[in-house]
Parts: structure tokens; sequence; C-alpha cells
């Protein structure tokens, strides 16, 4: 179990059909956890994805060209155990969002500040604040979750922007049913007519799933995901966040596949 919490390697594709439009995802992350002493942790995500999206062109064709986008971000997380109930976690996410041509221009940098507080031995609070894009472009928003263990095989999470149920039958696998509010930006290429004049597209949903984790052989993971997005929002939009052509995409299921090494 310790040599499991030491690195980590994902790779994972998505895929949701809407009315008009499909979106479809894959990214690639590798994790770096390090436990500096008995009250430090460090961990590094490296995470790349790339986003493909193909339209009814009865409706869109004159948006042909918005049909891929990229995202690299690397976040650092820091723990520090401040008092023997009390740990105080930081973050700080440097990422590139773009369509096709990457420049310095593409660069955001969030965040996330959080205090959790154990109150006894089955729950613990956390409250925070977080620069992150959950609902799309970049944004201040609140963190505040209540966890509580269940039993040796359960644990519940309820808050905001993530909620999760998860449950563990034996050391093999593991299921969760989630709730969030996620969501990403990218930077346009070209600010044309054809765009009109817009500099960003944002999406932004809050996406409720069940997802089962295997352990298939050793230190292998398979990852299954299905769910729904709801109030899902696609738009193009300036640097202020002002909506300029909205798409109207409407709800849509999701279905995700994913592989992880772990050692």
């Amino acid at each position: 179990m310790k040599a499991q919490e030491t690195f980590s390697a994902n790779v994972n594709l998505k895929t949701e059909p809407t009315d008009k439009i499909d979106f479809n995802e894959s990214d690639i992350s590798v994790v770096f956890n390090k436990k500096l002493n008995t009250r430090n942790q460090l961990t590094n995500t490296s995470e790349y994805s790339k986003l493909n999206i193909n339209y009814d062109f009865d409706h869109y064709s004159e948006l042909e060209n918005l049909d891929r986008f990229n995202q690299f971000h690397n976040k650092t997380d820091y723990s520090f155990q401040a008092w023997d109930k009390t740990k105080v976690e930081f973050s700080l996410t440097p990422m590139f969002s773009f369509q096709q041509n990457l420049d310095w221009s593409d660069f955001t940098l969030l965040g996330s500040f959080e205090i959790n507080q154990q109150l006894n031995s089955n729950t613990n609070i956390t409250i925070g604040a977080a620069r992150s894009t959950a609902f799309g472009n970049p944004k201040f928003i609140p963190l505040v979750a209540v966890n509580y263990i269940l039993s040796e095989k359960s644990t519940i999470s309820i808050g905001f922007p993530d909620s999760k149920i998860s449950y563990s039958n034996n050391i093999r696998n593991k299921f969760n049913l989630t709730n969030s509010f996620n969501g990403s930006f990218y930077n346009l290429d070209q600010k044309s007519n054809a765009y009109y004049n817009a500099s960003r597209m944002s999406l932004s949903q809050m996406t409720s799933a069940f997802e089962y984790e295997r352990n298939v052989d050793g230190n292998w993971f398979l990852n299954f995901k299905a769910g729904y997005d709801f109030n899902k929002k696609y738009k193009l939009t300036d640097s202020e966040d002002h909506t300029l052509y909205n798409f109207n995409t409407g709800n849509g299921y999701i279905l995700g596949i994913g592989i992880k090494y772990k050692q």
C-alpha cells in the first residue's frame, strides 16, 4: 500500500453525445506523491487533455473549425498538519488552455486554500476557497465539504463543488457515486466574425456519475464511468465572460473508460 502512494499514471477516454453536438475527450496524467515527514506532504500532477467536438453541420456549418482544443496543467498540492486535528492544504495550478496554437496569452494560474478540521474519529469538515474553472471561465469559488466514515468499507463526502459516496466490497473493487460542478475554457486562435469576435470557448455542467474501479493485476487498474450532465453550457465568450454565442446543446449522457498504473 505504501508503494502505491508514490507514483501513478492514468489514461482516460470520455464521450458525450448531445442532440446536435458530440464531445470526445482524452487525457493522460502523471502523479507523484512525496511524504516529506510526519506533518508535510507534497503531490504533483501533470495532465494533458485533448477535446474533439463533432457538430451537426446542418446547424453549425459556419463554426466547423471549432473542433479541436488542448489543455495542459501542472498542479502542485502541499498539505501541512498544523495541529493534531487540523490540516492546511494549498495548491497552485499553472495552466495553458488553447485551440491549436500555443502562446503565453493562453497561460492561466489557478489555485486553492483549504482547512480540514477533524471533529471526531469518523467526521471532518473542509472549508476554503479556490480560483477554479468549475463554471467555465476562471472564477473565485468557495470550497466546503463534510466527510464521514460510514463503515470500514464506505465513506461519504457532501459539499461544493464535489460530493461523493464510496464503497469497497474487497481490496480489488471500488464503487463511487459522484456529483460535481465542473468546467473548462479554451482561448481561441482566431478572433474573426466567424466566431462572433469571441476570444474564448467555455464549457460547464453539473455531472452525476457512477464509477467503478477494478484492480485487475498487481499495479494495474481499470476505471469505468457512466453518468449524465445537467445544465450543460457550451458558449463563446469574451475575456470578461460575456456570452457572445450560446450553442444551447442540451444535456447529455457521458461514458468513460480509463487505465491506471500505480507503483
